[in-house]
């Protein structure tokens, strides 16, 4: 992320651009009309692609940026995000009616008889494999303090969608379930497990939307729920691991007791319990590159269902300066995305393995009962 200012004092020209700068090894510049860009009495500010037409055919710059004009009280201050892909036909990008005209008076221009202009721009680069990071930590808060309820009803609505889904049908739910309980081991587990690159792609696809501000949040969020994911489930597996070489070496050792023994033993178990006793029981864990449902897959389907959601809070304003370097609203957004990804692994290997196997198993017994 980076930000210019643009203080230009040729207020009464019609079109007025900053200085080139450069962002993401692209180069910027800020356009704004001052009497309206094909509309009147308005404001006009964009965000444009710097010597575009010397650009490579099938050149393409995907940004997210924030456009700011500043009052002399900070709390007015005009803010506009948006998200854009930059390319040929579309090589600037903004607001026709940024503000007003005869808002500028209300504290706009300074006593030099100035704008001032501030634009902060984070390139994107996409990944195709999975949730990806896309903003710096300090841009990803000030937007995260506009954008939070959205970011949370994102997350909420999509894991209620799934929920209101999946057990739809008692019947057929039943069905199922039986269906599944008749099922050999083996098969159960083949099933219960996905490539993460798979489900990954098709995360991106769902939640990444273009020219919607909150795709880049949504997509932060989801990386750092994916990253708890591994991380408490390589946490795991590294403390039983350290345990069991402690046990191993200390089994060598003549005078080493059978409690201590026993008590290294048990000890990995209590520290997983103790990081673990304020968070959901995990429904997914990843296992190398894949996703791996951590119980029977009736059992968290009920689980998914029945299990309540975290307590809503009410973000922070804009302007506020002080604010954690990890915010309780990072840390429930985090926890959203989290459930998110294991809701839509659940969802998948439900609606891609087990649902389809069910109606193959139902589609062959009619076919042999009409043969």
């Amino acid at each position: 992320m980076s930000e210019i200012t643009n203080e230009d004092s040729e207020i009464c020209k019609k079109e007025i651009r900053s200085n080139v700068f450069e962002i993401g090894v692209h180069q910027w510049y800020i356009l704004f009309y001052r009497q309206g860009c094909e509309i009147c009495n308005h404001l006009s500010v964009f965000l444009c692609a710097a010597n575009h037409h010397k650009l490579l055919p099938g050149w393409n710059h995907f940004a997210v940026f924030t456009v700011s004009l500043m009052n002399k009280h900070p709390n007015k201050s005009k803010h506009s995000d948006t998200l854009h892909k930059f390319y040929k036909r579309e090589h600037d990008w903004g607001w026709k009616k940024f503000i007003v005209l005869p808002r500028l008076l209300d504290g706009f221009i300074d006593d030099s008889f100035s704008l001032i202009i501030k634009a902060q721009v984070q390139v994107i680069r996409k990944s195709v494999n999975g949730p990806f990071p896309c903003l710096d930590s300090q841009y990803r808060k000030e937007l995260l303090r506009v954008y939070f309820t959205v970011v949370n009803q994102i997350f909420l609505r999509f894991m209620k969608e799934k929920r209101n889904k999946l057990m739809d049908d008692k019947t057929r739910w039943t069905n199922i379930c039986a269906f599944w309980l008749g099922m050999d081991q083996k098969s159960r587990r083949a099933m219960s497990r996905e490539k993460m690159d798979v489900i990954q792609k098709l995360v991106v696809k769902h939640f990444f939307i273009n020219k919607n501000v909150t795709s880049p949040l949504v997509m932060d969020f989801l990386f750092k729920g994916l990253n708890s994911l591994v991380l408490d489930t390589n946490k795991e597996k590294i403390i039983i691991t350290i345990s069991k070489q402690i046990v191993r070496l200390l089994k060598d050792d003549s005078n080493a007791s059978e409690n201590t023994l026993k008590t290294l033993e048990d000890e990995p178990k209590k520290e997983i319990a103790f990081d673990t006793k304020e968070l959901a029981v995990p429904i997914v864990s990843v296992d190398n590159d894949m996703f791996v449902l951590a119980d029977d897959a009736m059992l968290l389907l009920e689980k998914a269902v029945l299990e309540p959601f975290p307590g809503e809070r009410v973000p922070p304003n804009r302007i506020e300066v002080d604010y954690d370097e990890e915010s309780d609203d990072e840390k429930l957004l985090t926890e959203y995305a989290r459930h998110t990804l294991e809701v839509f692994v659940l969802d998948y290997i439900f609606c891609n393995k087990i649902e389809i196997a069910y109606k193959e198993a139902i589609a062959l017994k009619m076919h042999e009962e009409h043969s």
